[in-house]
C-alpha cells in the first residue's frame, strides 16, 4: 500500500513525503534501495533510484499528528454527513460509501454538469471550491506514449469536466458546510438572485 503525506492530505506533512507498506521483505528492499538512489551501501548503486528519504523533522511531525487523525477523519465524515443531508435530491451527484469500507472525505467531490458556472457562481459568493483532476491521464503529454487519445475512455472524460470539490478539513463549521451548501442548492434550483 502507498500513503501521500502531502501536505493537504488527511495525514500530511510540513513538506512533502509518503510511506510505503509491505510483509513482502523482497518488496521492502527494493523499495529501501529505490528511496535512496538504488542502493544498499553509501556510493554503491545497484540500479537508478531517487532521493525519497523521509526527513527526520517530517516523520516527527507526522507522528504527533497521527495521534489526532482518528479524530480529524470523524470530522471529515461528520461534515460530509452534513453535505449529503443538505445536498441530496438535487441534480449534484454526491459521493457514495459502501457499506464495507469507511471513506475518510480526503476531499469531498461531487459531479455536476454546469461545472465551471458553479464553481463561478461559488467563488462569488466567497466559497472556493475546486477541481480535482481537470485532466484525464490518458490525455496528459506525459502519456501519450500510451497511445490512447480523445474518446479513449469517454466516460472518464465527461467525468473530468464534471467533477468539483467542496471545501473539506477538519475545522470546517456547521454554519459553513450550510452556507455553501445553500449556494450549491440556490445555483442549481435558479435562485431569485441568479435570474
Amino acid at each position: 500500500g502507498c500513503f501521500s503525506f502531502y501536505p493537504g492530505k488527511n495525514l500530511g506533512a510540513c513538506g512533502d513525503g509518503g510511506m510505503v507498506v509491505t510483509n513482502d521483505a523482497n518488496i521492502a528492499e527494493t523499495i529501501r534501495m529505490l528511496r535512496n538512489y538504488g542502493s544498499k551501501i553509501k556510493y554503491f548503486h545497484e540500479f537508478r533510484g531517487f532521493n525519497s528519504r523521509l526527513d527526520t523533522i517530517q516523520a516527527s511531525i507526522l507522528r504527533v499528528k497521527l495521534a489526532k487523525l482518528d479524530s480529524w477523519n470523524k470530522k471529515r465524515r461528520n461534515a460530509a454527513s452534513r453535505y449529503k443531508d443538505l445536498l441530496k435530491n438535487l441534480d449534484f451527484i454526491l459521493p457514495e460509501e459502501k457499506s464495507y469500507a469507511k471513506h475518510v472525505y480526503h476531499l469531498y467531490v461531487a459531479r455536476v454538469k454546469k461545472r465551471n458556472e458553479l464553481l463561478d457562481y461559488l467563488k462569488s459568493e466567497g466559497v472556493f471550491a475546486g477541481i480535482h483532476y481537470p485532466i484525464p491521464i490518458h490525455l496528459l503529454e506525459a502519456y501519450a506514449d500510451l497511445g490512447y487519445g480523445k474518446n479513449s475512455f469517454p466516460i472518464t472524460e465527461r467525468y473530468a469536466g464534471e467533477l468539483i470539490s467542496l471545501p473539506m478539513f477538519p475545522e470546517i463549521t456547521v454554519e459553513e458546510i450550510d452556507y455553501i451548501a445553500e449556494k450549491v442548492k440556490c445555483f442549481l434550483t435558479g435562485g431569485e438572485h441568479l435570474r
